[in-house]
């Protein structure tokens, strides 16, 4: 499954999804300059767990429908989170 969503900048942001989606699924590609985010999903359930990781880091699904408040909140935690792959990239 290939998803397109918000927020992804840089190398920062692959970083952390990257790290973070591949604690729980396999095959996870992270392409910056198309801003989407691959994995292998086998059943619905896991498709709805990969969403939901997907927005709890910041970078919720282009086909999501995001309110003012709740685009912000996903505005600040892909931020940090980008901040986070950043400095996780250097170690």
């Amino acid at each position: 499954m290939t998803l397109q969503v918000h927020n992804i900048k840089c190398g920062g942001c692959a970083n952390t999804i990257q790290k973070r989606l591949s604690e729980q699924f396999e095959g996870v590609s992270v392409d910056v300059d198309a801003g989407t985010v691959s994995a292998d999903l086998s059943t619905p359930e896991a498709e709805q767990r990969f969403r939901q990781l997907l927005k709890q880091l910041g970078y919720p699904p282009i086909d999501e429908t995001l309110g003012g408040f709740e685009s912000g909140v996903a505005k600040a935690k892909s931020f940090v989170s980008c901040a986070v792959g950043r400095v996780g990239s250097k170690s």
